[in-house]
């Protein structure tokens, strides 16, 4: 690729480099959360290979019957994993078009009772198709080599923060939330638009994406335009997460944005891996310096998606919003008459 990238580029590397590279790299890496809140990140240590498989896995599995497909479909899971058809994740109550298999950390079903918090419900198996028993390693190993990379970038920020490099380790260590999805964008249909995800804010710490070689995924500017995040090979593009903003009171910056479909007759792919703190954690208000603190205006405010710092509530209640069927079967216990039917 050549010409000016439309988002700076962050070499991980760097942080090993001697005292000035490292004090260089926090700099860059805070004013880019700051200003922009999206960036490509190079230098992580995953290799083409493993970024190749998991492209050529993804594959495999969207080229399944559809039979195989639907019998891990989300709805037949209360933790919100599995399959799901395109346009049935919805982005503030309009229908994504992207075909989708999500995935969670590996872990068992909570025991939730009566009177427990709700959010327990969100952790338990994941479903894998019988059909492709090489999924299931794929995804995982996947999942584990991102954890890795974002969990050195969580402590990264915070010292770029003027923190201490274990600040945010007790609400991300031991069992994070570990989420990622396989998705596949079919091609525009011509009754429809172009809306592959809606304009959004992601709600974790860290968003890490994988593209193949076609353009769609779109970063909203200051001024009110949308830029491509062009695919960069050897790239991760990362973006802030609502926690983190929650966290530096807004300093940071969870950035709005979207995926355009491609068009008629093509199909993009892409992972997309979001780490999140743990279930049980509550988001702490980091301490930052007077020069960093008197630029920290507060996180932005949704009335149609309010922001908790109770993780759990936090990610139950988007869950629940996006997945109206699963919700529906699940837990219709916990809807509100009028969440039932998203505006």
């Amino acid at each position: 690729m050549t010409g000016e990238l439309s988002l700076p580029l962050l070499d991980l590397r760097e942080l090993d480099g001697g005292p000035e590279r490292r004090a260089a790299f926090l700099r860059k890496l805070r004013q880019t959360a700051r200003d922009v809140g999206f960036f490509y990140l190079a230098g992580h240590g995953v290799t083409e290979e493993e970024a190749a498989e998991v492209l050529a896995v993804s594959r495999r599995f969207f080229a399944l019957p559809e039979a195989d497909k639907l019998s891990v479909q989300m709805v037949h899971s209360p933790h919100f994993r599995g399959y799901n058809r395109a346009g049935q994740e919805l982005t503030r109550g309009k229908a994504d078009w992207r075909e989708q298999f999500d995935i969670h950390a590996e872990r068992e079903a909570l025991d939730s009772k009566p009177g427990s918090a709700p959010w327990l419900r969100l952790q338990g198996p994941n479903q894998w198709p019988a059909a492709l028993p090489e999924l299931k390693p794929a995804l995982l190993h996947w999942q584990s080599r991102l954890t890795e990379v974002a969990q050195r970038l969580v402590r990264a920020f915070a010292e770029a923060l003027e923190q201490p490099a274990d600040a945010l380790d007790g609400i991300v260590l031991g069992t994070p939330n570990q989420t990622m999805k396989i998705i596949r964008y079919p091609g525009q249909e011509n009754a429809r638009d172009d809306q592959g995800v809606g304009a959004h804010k992601d709600s974790g710490l860290l968003t890490f994406v994988l593209q193949d070689s076609r353009r769609g995924l779109q970063v909203l500017k200051d001024d009110g335009n949308w830029v491509d995040a062009e695919p960069i090979p050897g790239t991760f593009v990362v973006n802030i997460g609502e926690l983190l903003e929650l966290a530096s009171n807004g300093y940071l910056r969870a950035t709005v944005h979207r995926v355009v479909s491609p068009a008629a007759g093509e199909e993009r792919i892409s992972v997309a891996f979001f780490l999140g703190a743990r279930l049980d954690a509550e988001v702490p208000l980091l301490d930052l310096p007077p020069e960093l603190a008197a630029e920290a205006k507060g996180p932005a405010s949704d009335p149609q998606n309010p922001l908790f710092r109770s993780v759990g509530q936090n990610y139950l209640k988007g869950r629940l919003r996006s997945h109206p069927d699963v919700a529906e079967r699940w837990h219709s216990d916990l809807l509100q008459p009028q969440q039932a039917q998203p505006a």
